[in-house]
């Protein structure tokens, strides 16, 4: 074939023309079977023919890369016939699909993974895989149709050995470095890297199977295990497809769990559901090509329990092969390729390339043919059909959008990978996250995810400049022209307070379903634009040309519009085109406070608009400079508003679009028009405003008011002068189609439906009524509806209609009304009949049995009915309050059993909300919440509150937790934080539905910053506020770990037996605990703290020899007390029963009372350290004055010093506990047998038949009743925070091979996928049990100090010896005396906890307390003995203090 040439012309790749001229070609079959034998090289693999031998393992040996020995896709695309695509699809359905190896001699392999989950819970795995009988791979043994499921059976032990070698409960604390083996392995000589360790019997047919598939070398793909790893429960179930993961199971699982499950299940749905995509993408390319060339033919998947469990099993066997990663999945590469994708400049984009060469021949040939010719998107664009343009954009929207699966998938990563991180994992399986210098990978993922999402959008969408999720709420979401053609009544009132909107999508190609909503950009009414215009004095300048180039949000306006106009002239905006299409009103604080500048201040008017309480402020820019006007000279009035207007769109920004249930549902595909349902919002002028005389000038809202206008606006155009108006162009609007992920109609048509709509509420509802009766949905659609009365019943007639001959169930509440409608059941019609006026609530009350039902899942017995509310927040609040009352009268026991029932539907995405964005003014008058109380509340124990900031802003979310639609973790890992940065980064800032629900929570603003002048005040108060957030973040993430430990009874019994994961899980999370001690608040972070609090009072006081508490001393003694070594002791004897499950059986209720009693205390411990630092950020609100600097430094020192001192009563407290209590065992005398067979083999039964002499008792460490504190020079602090500076930079190096320089510590070489899937697996450094997030903050830290040292460096040599690499002084030990702990008993500690008391006798309660201080460091200087603030430690811990725990 290389020498060949087509004898005919040929347009497609190489091989279009296979059999047609490879007859004339030399060395080609001749004779009458020459056909056959054709036919039959092209039906050999693509295998046999582009990998015909095996590479040689030794030549394998030096490569540390092995992409070159993947053919490229242009050899690939010609043996595989080329294109057009339909032809690789032809060859690829010839190829068998893998099937379950039960008629093979690898029978065995699956009936060992599919006992896997068992002999993992047992610990036996090992032995089990050593039992199995050497079977080869070849085709005698496995055949062709049985290839797949043996790569898939044998990759999964392969994987499990090594999973199991990493985690053999010896990773972490161990009483011996020395690994327990299991059996005797016997391993091939020549083995490549990937095999190494692993038993012959698996490795040798692992690799067979695994040439045979085309792997250059043996590994386990992403697909393996999820795409081709799974079973169907019932085939029958086949609405709206086979492939759910509700219908499915794992094939051969690991572990068991529903992390495992859904992670994979996922991907194979997502596959399943684009089975007919394959198709649809090749019928596309066909096509194209007729035109362009005619000559051519459960749901939930713990964060928790999968970044400890299935991440590491998910490591690849080297870095020379591909990691497991849903970049890897066929689905993905081919959307990349349909859609046109070009850059693969980020790192996940490079990725993604390495990793679509490493997958199956066939699949790479399809993928090769979509991308390489007949490119759809190429050819839409020449087209130039409007309509066929917005198909193509709402495919690419669905699938790389801000709303689409990409942005979708980057949000749910943001908040999952947040928890998984905190607890064990940096990067995604995908490595994005890797390069991270912030300390919170989780972002960097984020922005990774953004980037490559920008790099899929290009070809559509290069002229945005914003990254995805700074475009929700923007109007870059509005791509489409249209305009109003309709507005309708549909009640009886004249008003029309509530109509129907008609909006024209005819030549958009815009296509919709039930529940989606309309984003559209309003348009100013012409009166306010008048309004402006006549008080400015020009109005026959409107026509005029503005500048805006220096204007950025107009900028992008105006390059938007030239965009979706397709048009550039569009882009060029007038004066009409400003004030119609800016932002008029409300007014906000900005906007007065520019306009009161702008005029110098000469306007008393402005400044009373200025002192309003609220905001915004009900009016408008014509309102507003209307009222300046009247109180301004006409000279300074002439002087600031003459003949240049470019100050204008300075003033007003361009309007933000707003967004609408649509109420209509089309067959079509591409429907010609949209309805909506919108009801006018109309609120009182603001009195200030009202010039004109009367108070009470009603104003209807922009975006409702120019959809739904008053009747009489639209017959009454008089006030609006002639030439205003352009004509039609002037009407146009920008439209979009937003579609949310949480309000759609459910699968199955046989679901019954459940409906909550209070007024325009109903809005989305009509769309989904009319799409159950049009499709023949056989459930139950029941709607609930609350209006004020008869006269504004909206859609009566059409709901009638709809109950008499649809099976519909209306039931309403009319809250001023007494001409009611009642439902009746058997005549299927509505009964007038007079009731009390009444709301939502009453009616729920009514139909309690039937809402319980609905509520209830079909497993509990109920209907598992989906239910919907859509309203404002006070119809929000009614219903929820209404369902719940309900649920506790009919069905619960309880109330918390009734919120749990509820919480459950939410959970099961059978409850869904549509919440109104309801602008409210926001009063100043409200509570301040200090940050310390704010941090308090983390509701990480049961009944506690749970706490988030926002912007300033306090909200209790405790009651929202339950029915969060991403699940209570995510919020949770917010908790007692200030969660601005993670709402701007999920787009929940601009989402109008988010920030409804959000001001149903709120109880106040968070206290602002203290005003403080010195820099170096400020920096001290940012490193403590980063203290205490890393403190809280801490035990969060703790209680998470927790409650995955304790919680889930599958943890610890696996069919009645004690589980070994929950041991492994247990000896994981504490080993990591007792290895570093808590890194994120005693490691780096603590040091860069203490050199920072030590060099304030030292360089005040000028003189080196200043006394310091020890506290980095402390920590350091504590981890290596007998205390420590005692309880380190007992972690080791859990992690030696992960693999003795035997032992651990006699023990399952000691070691299960263990786990309980140390997590107890692991969180009690933290807890008590959040306290002392919330003490400390308290402290900045009483000492505000830059003189007291020295006062705020030594009380904060004290602070450092006591939370060292709980670290050693830490583990004073840990050591005291015991694995060992055969009293509660369910056979007493085996466990005490056990217990002594142990302490003979250690020795320890043996140690009273020892004389004791007296050089053996000297030399045990004694303990004592007390110690006395130790403290230090200058000298030793400076010497502590360069060694661990050096100790950061040896761990670098380690880790990353840096170069050693202090520059590297905020850096990270850029790793391979692979690379960072192997490093992670088989770390085994000192570092081992932390969390990823943890290295990255002590990273972080050292930066820190090593910044802080090099920029004080002058005045750290004038004060200390160290840096001059002199050794450091060591303080010889001063006991503190009980008078001075008597005497000083924390006065500042005790004032700043209890927050009581006017500012005068803080200040002086502050000075009687440093003078204490004072006269301390005079008697240090002097050689005198330390006094501590603000009391002894351990007589803190011994009593504890009580505290408030309220809004201080």
């Amino acid at each position: 074939m290389s020498g060949s040439s087509c004898p005919a012309p040929r347009l497609g790749p190489r091989g279009c023309a296979f059999s047609g001229f490879q007859l004339e070609v030399s060395n080609a079959p001749q004779g009458p079977e020459a056909a056959t034998q054709i036919h039959a090289q092209e039906h050999k693999t693509l295998v046999e023919m582009l990998l015909p031998s095996p590479p040689d393992l030794q030549s394998l040996k030096p490569l540390k890369s092995t992409d070159s020995l993947v053919p490229s896709d242009a050899l690939i695309l010609a043996f595989a016939l080329g294109a057009p695509a339909r032809r690789v699809l032809t060859r690829a359905e010839a190829l068998a699909s893998p099937i379950a190896l039960a008629g093979c001699p690898g029978r065995l392999w699956s009936d060992l993974c599919g006992r896997m989950p068992g002999l993992v819970g047992r610990g036996k795995i090992r032995e089990a895989i050593l039992e199995l009988p050497l079977v080869d791979g070849g085709e005698d043994v496995v055949p062709d149709d049985a290839l797949w499921a043996a790569t898939v059976c044998l990759g999964i032990l392969v994987s499990v050995w090594r999973y199991e070698e990493r985690n053999d409960g010896y990773e972490g604390v161990a009483s011996t470095t020395v690994h327990r083996r299991t059996g005797s392995v016997e391993e091939e000589e020549v083995v490549e890297e990937e095999l190494k360790g692993i038993p012959k019997n698996i490795a040798g047919p692992f690799r067979t199977v695994c040439r045979r598939m085309g792997r250059v070398l043996p590994h386990l793909t992403q697909y393996d295990v999820s795409i081709y790893n799974y079973k169907i429960r019932d085939h029958a179930s086949v609405y709206p497809y086979v492939n759910r993961s509700e219908n499915m199971d794992l094939r051969w699982p690991v572990f068991q769990d529903r992390a495992e499950a859904m992670f994979l299940l996922c991907m194979a749905e997502v596959h399943g559901t684009f089975m007919n995509g394959v198709e649809i993408v090749t019928r596309c390319q066909e096509m194209v090509m007729e035109s362009v060339n005619p000559r051519s033919g459960e749901q939930f998947a713990n964060p928790v329990e999968w970044g400890q469990r299935y991440a590491k099993f998910s490591a690849s066997l080297s870095n020379r092969v591909p990691a497991l990663s849903g970049l890897a999945l066929p689905l993905f590469q081919l959307m990349d390729a349909f859609l046109g994708r070009t850059k693969y400049d980020t790192f996940l984009g490079l990725e993604a390339l390495h990793l679509r060469a490493w997958l199956p021949l066939n699949h790479r040939a399809f993928i090769a043919a979509i991308e390489q010719y007949y490119q759809v998107p190429t050819y839409v664009a020449s087209t130039g059909d409007r309509r066929l343009i917005g198909v193509l954009d709402g495919i690419v929207e669905s699938y790389a959008g801000e709303r689409g699966f990409m942005g979708t998938h980057r949000y749910k990563v943001y908040g999952f990978l947040e928890v998984v991180v905190k607890t064990g994992r940096t990067e995604t399986n995908g490595n994005a996250g890797s390069g991270d210098n912030s300390g919170r990978p989780w972002e960097e993922v984020h922005r990774t995810l953004s980037d490559s999402m920008i790099e899929r959008l290009d070809p559509f969408r290069s002229s945005i400049s914003l990254k995805p999720h700074e475009m929700r709420g923007c109007f870059e979401e509005c791509r489409f022209m249209s305009r109003i053609i309709g507005r309708d009544f549909i009640d009886a009132d004249k008003d029309r307070s509530t109509g129907k909107v008609t909006v024209d999508l005819r030549n958009t190609g815009v296509t919709f379903g039930s529940g989606d909503r309309l984003a559209i950009m309003p348009l100013n009414p012409w009166r306010e634009v008048v309004k402006v215009a006549k008080v400015l004095g020009v109005v026959d300048r409107l026509d005029e040309k503005i500048s805006i180039d220096k204007i950025d949000d107009w900028k992008r306006f105006s390059k938007h519009m030239a965009d979706v106009s397709r048009n550039p002239k569009a882009g060029e905006f007038t004066l009409r085109d400003v004030l119609r299409r800016g932002h008029l009103a409300p007014l906000t604080k900005e906007t007065v406070m520019a306009v009161h500048v702008m005029l110098r201040a000469s306007s008393t008017g402005l400044l009373e608009v200025l002192a309003s309480e609220s905001w915004p402020v009900s009016g408008s820019l014509g309102d507003l400079l209307g009222l300046a006007q009247s109180g301004v000279s006409t000279s300074i009035w002439d002087n600031v508003f003459g003949k240049d207007l470019s100050w204008i769109p300075k003033l007003v920004p361009v309007e933000v679009p707003r967004t609408y249930s649509i109420s209509s549902f089309s067959d079509e595909l591409l429907p010609s028009f949209v309805n909506l349902t919108v009801s006018r919002v109309e609120h009182k002028l603001c009195p200030l405003l009202a010039f004109y005389g009367s108070n009470d000038i009603l104003r209807s809202g922009i975006s409702s008011g120019f959809l739904n206008p008053h009747p009489s606006e639209d017959e009454d155009q008089s006030d609006i002068p002639t030439g205003i108006k352009r004509g039609n162009d002037d009407d146009i609007v920008l439209v979009g189609i937003s579609r949310p992920l949480n309000f759609q109609l459910p699968i199955s048509p046989a679901a019954p439906v459940a409906m909550f709509a209070g007024g325009s509420g109903i809005a989305p509802f009509r769309s989904f009524w009319q799409e159950r009766f049009s499709t023949g949905a056989v459930g139950r659609n029941i709607l609930f509806l609350g209006v004020q009365s008869r006269k504004k019943f909206v859609y009566e007639s059409e709901l009638l209609d709809h109950v008499r001959h649809h099976g519909l169930e209306l039931h309403t509440a009319f809250s001023r009304d007494t001409k009611g409608l009642s439902y009746d059941a058997s005549t299927r019609d509505m009964i007038e009949k007079d009731t009390e006026p009444r709301y939502l609530d009453a009616v729920i009350a009514e139909k309690r049995n039937l809402i319980c039902d609905l509520i209830m899942s079909t497993k509990q017995g109920g209907l598992g009915g989906y239910l919907y509310i859509c309203g404002s927040v006070s119809v929000y609040e009614t219903v929820i309050r209404a369902v719940t009352k309900a649920i506790y009268q009919a069905r619960a026991v309880t109330q918390k059993s009734a919120d749990a029932l509820l919480a459950t539907a939410f959970a099961e995405r059978r409850f869904m909300l549509d919440i109104f964005m309801t602008p409210r003014a926001m009063s100043f008058n409200e509570p301040i919440i200090p940050l310390s109380t704010l941090s308090r509340n983390t509701g990480h124990r049961e009944g506690d509150k749970t706490w988030i900031g926002v912007h300033g802003a306090m909200y209790d979310v405790t009651d929202f937790l339950p029915i969060h639609p991403g699940g209570s973790l995510i919020v949770a890992a917010s908790a007692g934080l200030d969660a601005s940065k993670t709402f701007d980064e999920i787009a929940h800032t601009s989402n109008p539905e988010v920030v409804s629900l959000l001001s149903k929570y709120f109880i106040g603003y968070l206290a602002p910053k203290p005003n403080l002048k010195s820099a170096e005040l400020i920096g001290l108060y940012d490193s403590w506020m980063d203290y205490l957030r890393n403190c809280v973040e801490s035990l969060t993430t703790l209680s998470f770990e927790v409650k995955d430990i304790l919680k889930d009874a599958n943890v610890w019994f696996s069919g009645g037996m004690l589980n070994m994961g929950g041991v492994r899980k247990l000896y994981q999370f504490q080993s990591r605990l007792m290895q570093d001690g808590f890194t994120t608040l005693f490691g780096s972070k603590l040091q860069e703290l203490f050199v920072k609090l030590s060099f304030t009072p030292v360089s005040a006081q000028h003189n080196s020899n200043s006394r310091l508490p020890d506290v980095m001393g402390i920590v350091a003694r504590a981890q290596s007390s007998p205390a420590a070594t005692a309880a380190q002791k007992e972690i080791a004897q859990v992690g030696e029963y992960v693999c003795d499950s035997s032992t651990a059986q006699a023990f399952e209720r000691g070691i299960i009372q263990y786990a309980q009693a140390v997590t107890e205390l692991d969180v009690r411990f933290l807890e008590q350290v959040r306290e002392e630092i919330c003490t400390g950020i308290d402290g900045f609100d009483v000492i505000v004055e830059t003189q007291r600097l020295f006062k705020l430094a030594a009380f904060l020192v004290s602070l450092l010093e006591r939370i060292a001192e709980r670290l050693d009563t830490y583990y004073v407290e840990l050591s005291a506990l015991s694995l060992y209590h055969p009293e509660i065992e369910p056979n007493p005398a085996r466990a005490r047998w056990r217990i002594v067979r142990r302490r003979i083999r250690d020795g320890s039964f043996f140690i009273y038949t020892q004389d004791i002499t007296l050089d053996s008792s000297s030399s045990s460490a004694m303990v004592m009743p007390g110690r006395s504190r130790l403290s230090i020079t200058f000298d030793r602090v400076i010497s502590q925070a360069n060694e661990m500076v050096q100790q950061s930079l040896s761990r670098q190096q380690e880790q990353g091979g840096h170069s050693n320089n202090t520059d590297t510590l905020q850096q990270r070489p850029h790793r391979r996928l692979a690379d960072a899937h192997t490093r992670r697996a088989e770390d085994s450094s000192g570092l081992l049990g932390v969390s990823s997030y943890e290295k990255h903050l002590d990273r972080r830290a050292a930066y820190r100090v090593s910044t802080f040292l090099e920029g004080n460096m002058k005045a750290i040599r004038r004060l200390s010896r160290a840096v001059d690499g002199t050794a450091a002084n060591r303080a010889a030990p001063l006991p503190l005396r009980p008078e001075a702990r008597k005497r000083d008993g924390s006065n500042l500690a005790t004032l700043v906890r209890q927050g009581i008391g006017s500012e005068e006798r803080r200040m002086k309660a502050l000075e009687r307390t440093a003078s204490v201080s004072s006269s301390s460091s005079e008697s240090s200087l002097s050689g005198g003995r330390k006094i501590f603030l603000p009391g002894s430690p351990r007589d803190s811990l011994r009593a504890p203090a009580q505290r408030r725990r309220g809004v201080e």
